[in-house]
């Protein structure tokens, strides 16, 4: 048994989930998210409660089971709340800039790194050691997130690079003479 799957996922006011066949839509304040369930489990909507089953007979349905009742779930976070991620920026010289969609960034380079942000992705660098990336699907707030810090990765000797805020990163000893 899947104890996350067997959750029921609460709609709340001002969220209305649609299903039709395996799809499934959720529109909100801050958007409208698709998600098209596999076909190992079932959705079943009552009322304001959205439950996920899967199919009998079928050896993939329980691994998909959790992971489709967590999707719905995320769905409906994103559309009612959004998804942040904080990243900081260490080092000598190491700065942010964002403008409209875009975020420059120096991060020790010879050129600045220019980002494009996705539709549905908002960045803010509200200080030029800080980086907010927000949007309602939580795959790619993530995913942004993490393609801005691959430029940088933190590296374990001094430190520097890009990180999630509050990450730790383990440091090294280096040489000794």
């Amino acid at each position: 048994m899947s104890r996350i799957g067997k959750n029921p996922v609460t709609v709340p006011a001002g969220v209305t989930l649609t299903q039709s066949g395996q799809a499934v839509t959720v529109k909100g304040p801050k958007g409208e998210l698709n998600f098209t369930l596999p076909d190992a489990v079932t959705g079943k909507l009552d009322g304001a409660e959205f439950t996920v089953s899967p199919v009998e007979g079928n050896k993939n349905s329980k691994a998909m089971w959790g992971m489709a009742r967590t999707m719905v779930f995320n769905m409906i976070e994103g559309v009612t709340n959004g998804f942040k991620k904080e990243l900081e920026l260490r080092g000598v010289g190491y700065r942010a800039q964002s403008q409209g969609s875009k975020l420059t960034m120096q991060l020790g380079f010879s050129h600045e790194i220019i980002y494009n942000a996705p539709d549905g992705i908002s960045i803010n660098a509200p200080k030029p050691t800080q980086v907010i990336v927000e949007g309602i699907d939580k795959q790619q707030v993530g995913q942004v997130a993490a393609e801005i810090r691959s430029y940088r990765k933190p590296e374990p000797y001094k430190g520097k690079g890009v990180r999630y805020l509050g990450e730790f990163v383990r440091q090294k000893e280096g040489k000794k003479k």
